[in-house]
């Protein structure tokens, strides 16, 4: 006998009192909040820096394949 058989096949319970939660409200619930302002911004200026410097090394040698 599985270990849930007795239970598996029961309907989900739904409180009469409290109805479900529409999925936006819900949603907004667990959003993020600004503990780490500026943190996407300055993730983003690492990236083009870092872009910027690759595609700088990228012409600092036009012969680079005979290196």
């Amino acid at each position: 006998m599985d270990e849930y058989e007795d239970i598996i096949d029961l309907p989900h319970y739904e409180p009469r009192r409290h109805p479900r939660m529409p999925l936006a409200n819900r949603a907004a619930q667990f959003a993020p909040f600004a503990a780490v302002s500026g943190h996407t911004e300055a993730t983003n200026d690492a990236a083009l820096q870092h872009i910027a410097s690759v595609d700088a090394d990228l012409y600092v040698d036009e012969d680079w394949n005979s290196v």
